[in-house]
C-alpha cells in the first residue's frame, strides 16, 4: 500500500470520484450534495491523497481543503472491494499529518446521516459532532464533525 499526494485528474482517480458520486447521489436530495469537483480538488490549497495497492491501482482517496481556520476533509472513499483493510484510516492519518505540516491545527468535515459506516469511522478517529461551519447550511441530512490536531 502506497499513499501519496497526487493530482486528482488522472483517469483512475476520476473513476474513484465517480464511484463515490454514484454511491452518494441516491442517498440525498440534489441540493444536499456538497462534494467538490476535480477542478476544485486540483486547487493549490487542497491536499489530495491517493492510496494505491501493490499493483499501482488506485483503491482509495481523500482530500484536505486548507482553509485559514481549519482543514476540511472531503472526498474520502475506498472501493468497496478494498474495504476492511484499514485503507481509509491510513488515508485519513496521512492527510491529517500533511495538514499539520502546513500549520493546520483543526479539522472539520460534513458527511450524511445515511452513512452510518462513515459516521462510526470518523468517531473512531476522534472526530466529534458539531454545528455547521463555513458556508454550510443547517442541513437536516448533514452531520458536521471536528477534531483538533493532537
Amino acid at each position: 500500500m502506497n499513499i501519496a499526494l497526487e493530482h486528482p485528474d488522472q483517469p483512475d482517480v476520476v473513476q474513484l470520484i465517480e464511484a463515490l458520486d454514484a454511491y452518494q447521489k441516491p442517498l440525498y436530495p440534489p441540493e444536499c450534495h456538497y462534494g467538490i469537483d476535480i477542478a476544485a480538488l486540483s486547487a493549490a490549497h487542497v491536499l489530495f491523497a491517493v492510496a494505491r495497492d501493490e499493483c499501482g491501482t488506485a483503491v482509495g482517496c481523500g482530500a484536505m481543503v486548507l482553509e485559514p481556520a481549519y482543514g476540511e476533509l472531503k472526498r474520502m472513499f475506498v472501493r468497496p472491494e478494498n474495504r476492511g483493510q484499514g485503507i481509509a484510516a491510513k488515508v485519513l492519518t496521512f492527510l491529517e499529518a500533511e495538514a499539520i505540516g502546513k500549520g493546520c491545527t483543526r479539522f472539520a468535515l460534513e458527511t450524511g446521516i445515511s452513512q452510518p459506516e462513515a459516521l462510526a469511522f470518523y468517531a473512531s478517529a476522534g472526530y466529534v459532532k458539531r454545528g455547521p461551519f463555513g458556508s454550510y447550511p443547517d442541513d437536516p441530512f448533514s452531520v458536521f464533525m471536528e477534531k483538533s490536531a493532537a
